[in-house]
């Protein structure tokens, strides 16, 4: 009796997870064990969002506007004016309009299909929509009426990658930044050559949808969770080859992470707040941990802390002592995502309400801005200048510099940004979203 209650009660909290999902990712588990979608029918950007309880259509509808548009969310200066650089990256004053050349590519007459049962192929060449050059379009110095110094920055979407029919739900960038790898509800990892846009290789394998990926660092490696409980390791430098399969979780997969210096260690989290360190030689986790459901990911550079997102909260483990260093609460929603920034002196969590900052000194806020109905999933600080994030919404980006606590609101997609990567080597950002596209960004 005690062995059917307890499998009860397991099945039960897999179910609130996968239902947690739905409302997330738009995706149903049929009888037979299978997934669908729950929406069948992708409404344009400019229709009115018809809602089923799948990410990509709650939120308001917006239309991209002719510009980037600018709005302050507190007392302070221009966006421009108090950007700080990373790596001694040269700043532009000019940032391109969205209705000039290099503009945005809309597809928002499209309508897509998200049958989970029937997967297309990898769309060919002529499906990449690239703007990999500086076009002669209309420019404008969207600073200039705020703006207090003479200095800015160029964001302006330079390509555009459409995968199949299916969502896109992560993204990673190789650490040299000529690899991109994208998976969501297709199951399988797209890897993208960011010189040529073209497919470098399309290893198969979950039997679930993909709900993570992340580049081993220094490496043609990465690894991929998934709802299917696995996770499993590939190279991209061998495109048909699967390198190990870890199994051990008894819930869906939701996120994982590579150590930055300890590059064979990775870990794991499930949707029953199971986390699982692996060392990518040995088939059986080195260690089981508590504390992340929706996101892991460890402190850059010196790996000293791993960030792991739970409910409306965020966890902060030391990884060596296993202990819980700071337990950041204030959230009013669940956290979807989290972020570090480069030299990992700051976290930056995300949930559908609000995004918050904190200092890994003292485990303090710092900075906190609200999404005003946006619906917030994703964030990643900017690749060049370290006080700018980046943040996901429902169809737009919002560009937030947090020294001035001004904010610029980029169109991006037709439906939820589910994720965001950058690569300091290229400047490159990118942004992978529900409308089955994915975006790069500079």
């Amino acid at each position: 009796m005690q062995q059917i209650k307890a499998r009860e009660q397991r099945q039960q909290l897999q179910m609130q997870q996968q239902l947690q999902f739905v409302q997330q990712h738009g995706q149903i588990q049929k009888r037979d064990g299978s997934y669908q979608n729950n929406r069948k029918r992708k409404q344009s950007a400019s229709g009115a969002a018809n809602s089923t309880g799948t990410g990509n259509t709650i939120g308001p509808s917006i239309s991209p506007p002719s510009t980037p548009s600018i709005h302050t969310s507190g007392d302070g200066g221009a966006l421009g004016g108090g950007l700080q650089q990373v790596n001694n990256m040269p700043k532009s004053l000019m940032m391109y309009s969205t209705d000039g050349a290099g503009g945005l590519v809309s597809s928002s007459n499209q309508l897509v299909q998200d049958d989970m049962e029937n997967f297309g192929d990898v769309s060919s060449l002529d499906n990449v929509e690239s703007i990999l050059s500086h076009d002669d379009g209309e420019t404008r110095d969207v600073f200039s009426a705020f703006t207090r110094s003479p200095t800015a920055f160029t964001f302006q979407e330079v390509g555009r990658i459409c995968t199949s029919n299916s969502k896109v739900v992560c993204c990673h960038f190789s650490s040299d930044g000529k690899l991109l790898a994208s998976a969501g509800h297709e199951k399988k990892v797209v890897l993208w050559n960011m010189d040529t846009l073209k497919t470098e290789s399309t290893p198969e394998g979950h039997a679930l949808i993909i709900t993570d990926i992340r580049f081993r660092p220094s490496s043609t490696q990465l690894a991929t969770s998934s709802f299917d409980r696995t996770v499993r390791l590939w190279d991209a430098a061998k495109p048909d080859y699967l390198v190990k399969t870890y199994s051990g979780h008894n819930f869906p997969v939701m996120s994982l992470d590579f150590h930055p210096k300890k590059t064979d260690l990775f870990c794991s989290c499930d949707g029953n707040g199971e986390m699982r360190y692996w060392n990518i030689n040995q088939i059986s986790c080195t260690r089981i941990s508590k504390g992340g459901t929706a996101q892991v990911r460890f402190q850059p550079r010196i790996g000293q802390y791993l960030a792991a997102a739970a409910d409306n909260m965020v966890s902060v483990f030391d990884v060596e002592t296993d202990r819980k260093s700071y337990t950041l609460q204030g959230h009013g929603k669940e956290v979807h995502s989290v972020c570090w920034d480069a030299n990992g002196e700051y976290l930056a969590s995300v949930s559908q309400d609000s995004v918050r900052v904190w200092s890994i000194r003292n485990g303090d806020l710092v900075h906190e801005l609200s999404s005003n109905g946006n619906k917030f999933h994703s964030c990643i600080f900017h690749p060049t200048y370290s006080n700018l994030l980046i943040i996901g919404g429902y169809q737009s980006l919002e560009l937030w510099n947090m020294t001035e606590n001004k904010c610029m609101t980029v169109q991006g997609h037709d439906g939820l940004i589910a994720a965001l990567a950058q690569s300091p080597v290229s400047g490159m950002v990118a942004s992978a979203s529900h409308d089955t596209s994915v975006k790069l960004w500079r």
